[in-house]
């Protein structure tokens, strides 16, 4: 009888250290590990997952996900877009579940191209418009400007810089970007989490709309189905052309990191050109992705410009489809440039 009370003693002391395993205790120990330095990846590179569980804690169920998608322990990351992702593993430890997470950064495996540019012309631009959206539409130009009590909606003569209409977004509203899409125009305003929307003949306000998580309003543009909005980050948001709510996001990265402080948008050929907020530079990003897949030095047109006190950074990208040509300004500038990109 006595070696079964021994017996008995030590299964149950075994039960009783088994069963007293803390699963959040063991969560602390346990981590995901990947195939790379810094957990950064290139576009075309094969991410190996592994779970790192230095004291073997009897783990069972373990799955991966990628985001919200499960995953093997290879995945080929050709066909995902770039940015930060997060990587989470599931697992059972004596019938309980938990989880560990950690992110990941995707990068372009290309190095931007360096693009120029050829000046085609030269129109006058009203100095007194800090410029934020520019855009043609049925061959006429279309400005939005900032500044509280001082932005506005107009349509612009590009060739004599006539305005030949105007309206006057109330003092509270700092206006940015604007598109248009089926012959509305959409209108950004900056910290109110704000938009509007105006009918483009006759500029008559038809709607408004609230931003989601992307807080801030910078600058917008639209393939011909759907609206893309940049919010002053290195993300570009897509919005419904209907609901106008926003369904998902790209992050603008490339070889080396993210591109931040994206601000006024043009769709130009299937790519989405981006000021960058004091620079004057102008990135050209895939819609797909984010790639940063080239950058157009404009460095030189502010020095054609005439220079007063408020004089401030390029900022107006507007593609005419008629000529295929860019027209690009700036905040308070006195000039509309007409130019043909060229690659360096």
């Amino acid at each position: 009888m006595t070696f079964y009370k021994w017996l008995t003693l030590i299964i149950l002391s075994l039960f009783v250290v088994s069963c007293g395993t803390n699963i959040n205790d063991v969560k602390k120990e346990i981590s995901i590990q990947t195939n790379a330095k810094n957990e950064a990846f290139s576009l075309g590179d094969t991410l190996k997952l592994a779970i790192s569980n230095p004291k073997n804690h009897p783990l069972s169920n373990v799955t991966f996900r990628l985001n919200d998608n499960e995953v093997s322990t290879l995945v080929p990351l050709h066909s995902i877009k770039l940015g930060i992702h997060t990587l989470s593993a599931s697992f059972s430890l004596n019938g309980e579940t938990a989880s560990v997470s950690k992110s990941i950064t995707i990068l372009n495996n290309e190095t931007p191209k360096i693009y120029t540019y050829t000046l085609i012309n030269e129109y006058p631009h009203d100095p007194s418009s800090y410029t934020q959206g520019l855009e043609f539409y049925n061959g006429m130009l279309y400005e939005g400007t900032g500044q509280y009590g001082g932005s506005k909606l107009r349509q612009v003569d590009y060739k004599t810089g006539q305005v030949l209409k105007n309206i006057n977004l109330p003092q509270e509203y700092f206006g940015e970007g604007i598109t248009i899409l089926n012959n509305s125009i959409y209108q950004l305003t900056w910290k109110r989490g704000t938009g509007f929307v105006y009918d483009v003949a006759t500029f008559e306000k038809t709607g408004s709309f609230k931003y989601g998580e992307s807080v801030e309003g910078w600058g917008i543009c639209n393939d011909g189905k759907q609206l893309y909005k940049s919010d002053g980050t290195e993300k570009i948001w897509t919005l419904n052309p209907e609901t106008l709510a926003e369904e998902g996001y790209i992050q603008a990265y490339h070889n080396k990191g993210k591109v931040v402080e994206l601000n006024e948008l043009e769709w130009v050929n299937g790519k989405i050109y981006a000021n960058r907020w004091n620079k004057n530079g102008v990135a050209i990003i895939n819609p797909e992705n984010g790639a940063v897949e080239g950058v157009i030095d404009f460095t030189s047109l502010q020095k054609r410009v005439t220079k007063h006190p408020k004089l401030d950074v390029l900022n107006g990208i507007a593609y005419n489809p008629d000529t295929e040509t860019l027209f690009v300004t700036g905040k308070y500038w006195d000039k509309l440039f007409e130019v043909k990109i060229t690659e360096k």
